[in-house]
């Protein structure tokens, strides 16, 4: 059974969380917690909240047990780009986007 977790508007870019994602995709839950919490990237602690988000969602909502989950699927799609603008020389400016991102997670239970 696959369960899900989901957070959205991350004030974070993709590209970054990839990186992160990159490290846990595959791995038991206990272990990717672990990983999660020794990392110092913003995008570390986004994804150690989501990953036991969706451990909780799977021990309470279908009564499975954290020890036999693993990550089966795990991404980071694009958010809402917010336009700043940064002043230049001479009276102009340049455009800035600042990037948001949507985290999802899927844990599924190993097969023994």
């Amino acid at each position: 059974m696959e369960v899900r977790a989901q957070v959205k508007h991350i004030r974070i870019s993709p590209q970054k969380v990839r990186r992160v994602i990159d490290l846990v995709r595959g791995q038991p839950v206990e272990v990717a917690v672990a990983i999660l919490a020794m990392l110092p990237n913003k995008g570390a602690r986004y994804l150690n909240k989501l990953v036991k988000s969706a451990i909780a969602n799977a021990e309470n909502n279908y009564d499975l047990k954290a020890d036999s989950l693993y990550i089966y699927r795990i991404w980071a799609d694009a958010g809402p780009s917010l336009p700043r603008f940064l002043p230049r020389a001479r009276g102009r400016a340049d455009r800035i986007k600042k990037r948001s991102s949507h985290l999802t997670v899927v844990v599924k239970e190993r097969e023994a």
